[in-house]
């Protein structure tokens, strides 16, 4: 079995969980990890679902979750060439809320290199996959980036910056600028859908400020593979580390790259 089909059959047993406990549990039943920021039995269930059913099939393997943190590899002793990278629910704020957009995200890296990647949407069971050099694919349908090339009248997607307040009067300007030009810009609480519609021509293009590797692993990947471009707010690749991220076709990152500069230098975030 290779990567990708072990991260399907990880992510499935994961989304039995969490469509277990779908509108059953509320913010009341959530503990808060630091403001605005949640976490329930439900991201943690998931996330050991993943963690067990992966670690069976490659127990020289390691991960890093967002609710787990580093987990070294399951044997003794093994020096773990391969992380993958999990997000058990990306969009808990909706989930609790009982709004319909959230995911599961699931990312193998191997060394410094991301090679495979599952995003599965639960609630309407849509799959994306990819892996390196082999392509991105909706429900086995393969995908490609939006053709679009202009910022006037594009669609895009973004997220706030709600972990990260003092980047706020500085994303607000980008988001003005921005507004200025798209037909629409969408936020809907999920990152990794984000950057999954993304991947698959949906949005034109994603931004955002201030996200973690598990949100942002197998997205990058797919949209990648689905002939875009993916890279921090100066054009490099320090979205892994200071989480602020553009995704889109070639023509409309090149722009966003542009608007984004006026405001910001990477190296002062």
């Amino acid at each position: 079995m290779n990567a990708t089909e072990a991260a399907t059959d990880a992510a499935r047993a994961a989304a039995e969980i969490l469509l277990h406990h779908w509108e059953t549990l509320g913010r009341d039943d959530a503990d808060l990890k630091s403001r605005n920021d949640w976490v329930s039995r439900a991201d943690r269930e998931s996330e050991k679902a993943i963690i067990r059913s992966l670690s069976e099939r490659f127990p020289d393997d390691a991960f890093l979750g967002e609710e787990g943190g580093d987990v070294a590899a399951r044997n003794s002793g093994s020096r773990a060439e391969r992380t993958w990278i999990i997000d058990p629910l990306d969009g808990t704020s909706n989930y609790l809320q009982h709004f319909p957009f959230w995911s599961i995200s699931i990312a193998l890296r191997e060394k410094n290199e991301v090679i495979a990647a599952v995003i599965l949407e639960p609630l309407r069971d849509i799959l994306f996959t990819a892996e390196k050099g082999a392509g991105a694919f909706r429900n086995g349908d393969r995908i490609q980036i939006s053709s679009y090339t202009e910022l006037d009248g594009s669609f895009l997607a973004t997220g706030f910056p709600f972990r990260a307040q003092k980047y706020v009067a500085t994303y607000c300007s980008i988001f003005q600028d921005v507004m200025g030009f798209a037909k629409g810009v969408r936020r809907a609480g999920s990152a990794a859908l984000d950057l999954a519609y993304t991947a698959a021509g949906v949005f034109d293009g994603f931004f955002e400020m201030h996200l973690a590797p598990w949100d942002v692993a197998a997205g990058a990947l797919l949209i990648r593979e689905a002939g875009g471009v993916v890279t921090d707010f100066s054009g490099g690749e320090e979205f892994w580390t200071r989480g602020n991220i553009i995704g889109a076709s070639p023509a409309i990152h090149a722009r966003l790259l542009e608007l984004v500069g006026k405001y910001v230098r990477e190296d002062q975030l």
